[in-house]
């Protein structure tokens, strides 16, 4: 089968497309002809072995798994002996651990659901990482309930572009943070304010959050304070910062305020979970979620994706088609 592979950490040109042997499904796996895999800024970031602390999780001196990617969708090609409850030709979409920027890839049966009727399936890849990303911060970490005030900051990215529509479905007034140019996205998405921070500082207004889930963050932590309410929950949630530690330097400053305050400071990572995927498969199947599709880029041109994701600004979600 042809994928992406990659020997080395470094810049996109590390990735090339390659012939390889097909997986074997183990016995409670699921082979998954890939349709589309989406890509984000965790996989730029895994990619190019920066920062330094996640070579911890992802090898050392080269990356363990040599295919990038974690979300797919496709259609199911052969089951373990152990699997059941998923069908032969079923369209299915989750993630792997082992990469997805191929022709197949072998899945956990657990870690796919069904694509609602209502999806394609390049609508469906893009889901999985940065949904269950904006759902469990949402959710599990700020507990938003009808009514309360959520601010997102990159609105239009692949978290912000479902926090948005999560935070709605959850009965929750809430204002988008976005560049000029994606606005008019931004409201499209059911934002009920959108703030243009080439024009506006948020953090400089006398309005005031219930929670805010910062992706960007670009102000700091005493300035976005400041737009929180006395109470409210403050969810910082980028990648960026040092190419030794990452985010670390701040998500620990903030675990430290948060002892001095009554104010939420609460960094988190996402954890891929069964039932939260779906629980995002009955909110698209509503409608109430619908994926927002940047580009797609062919799976020769999988570098460019990763390039494109790494340089920043994307609007919604970057898909690979195979």
């Amino acid at each position: 089968m042809r994928a992406a592979v990659q020997h080395r950490y470094g810049p996109p040109s590390v990735l090339h497309v390659a012939e390889i042997e097909r997986p074997l499904p183990g016995r409670g796996d699921v082979l998954v002809k890939v349709a589309a895999a989406s890509v984000h800024p965790g996989d730029y970031f895994v990619m190019t072995g920066k920062p330094y602390v996640l070579r911890l999780v992802f090898g050392l001196r080269r990356p363990r798994h040599g295919i990038p990617g974690r979300d797919l969708a496709g259609v199911v090609a052969a089951v373990g002996r152990d699997v059941t409850g998923v069908r032969l030709g079923e369209k299915v979409f989750g993630w792997s651990s082992a990469g997805t920027l191929a022709e197949y890839a072998c899945v956990p049966a657990d870690h796919l659901v069904p694509v609602p009727p209502s999806l394609s399936v390049l609508e469906a890849a893009a889901v999985p990482t940065s949904a269950l990303t904006a759902l469990q911060a949402l959710r599990d970490v700020a507990s938003v309930r009808p009514a309360q005030t959520v601010l997102v900051t990159g609105a239009s990215g692949g978290v912000g572009s479902f926090a948005v529509q999560i935070a709605k479905a959850f009965g929750a007034e809430v204002t988008g943070v976005c560049s000029t140019r994606n606005v008019h996205l931004v409201r499209s998405l059911g934002a009920d304010h959108v703030i243009d921070y080439t024009r506006t500082d948020f953090t400089g207004t006398e309005k005031r959050y219930d929670v805010i889930l910062d992706n960007v963050e670009a102000q700091p932590l005493a300035a976005v304070r400041r737009a929180l309410t006395p109470t409210g929950t403050l969810i910082p949630n980028s990648g960026h910062g040092g190419r030794w530690l990452g985010p670390l330097g701040r998500i620990v400053k903030a675990r430290v305020l948060s002892g001095f305050t009554r104010q939420r400071l609460r960094p988190f990572t996402s954890v891929e979970k069964y039932q939260d995927l779906l629980t995002l498969a009955d909110l698209l199947a509503t409608g109430q979620v619908t994926p927002v599709i940047d580009r797609s880029y062919p799976l020769d041109e999988a570098a460019d994706a990763l390039r494109y994701v790494g340089a920043g600004h994307t609007r919604g979600k970057v898909v690979v088609t195979l």
